[in-house]
């Protein structure tokens, strides 16, 4: 990904460490991929009525993954109060995905990897909460 290298790019000062906010977006990026797929696997298995509840967090959580990336991607104009509430809203999505995922994990694998992208995301957008403050 070219994250980190467009970051550096940006001729303005940005308040936050430019590589921990490359990696948060290229994380969010990765999960809101993993969730896409994962719905979309969630569609094809024999139990889909089953998996109804996943789907729907699965895409919940990928709009809101992607939204919040884009919005790190931007800094003219920055706004601090914004920033925090789209992180807060995308490490609920990505606890509430996450768990519902690893409830399915032992039967689908997509699952049990989507789960992991939700941790991983989660984790990343608690460090760069903190590093705002």
């Amino acid at each position: 990904m070219r994250t980190a290298e467009m970051m550096n790019t940006y001729p303005a000062e940005i308040n936050l460490d430019r590589d921990l906010l490359a990696r948060v977006v290229d994380t969010l990026v990765a999960c809101s991929q993993a969730c896409t797929a994962c719905a979309d696997a969630c569609l094809s298995e024999d139990m889909v009525a089953e998996l109804r509840k996943c789907i729907r967090t699965n895409l919940d959580c990928a709009d809101i993954c992607d939204t919040t990336a884009r919005v790190l991607s931007r800094h003219t104009g920055y706004d601090a109060n914004l920033t925090r509430a789209m992180l807060q809203a995308c490490i609920q999505a990505c606890r509430s995905c996450g768990d519902e995922c690893a409830a399915h994990a032992g039967h689908h694998e997509h699952c049990r990897i989507c789960a992991e992208a939700c941790r991983a995301c989660e984790q990343a957008c608690t460090e760069l909460l903190a590093a705002i403050g």
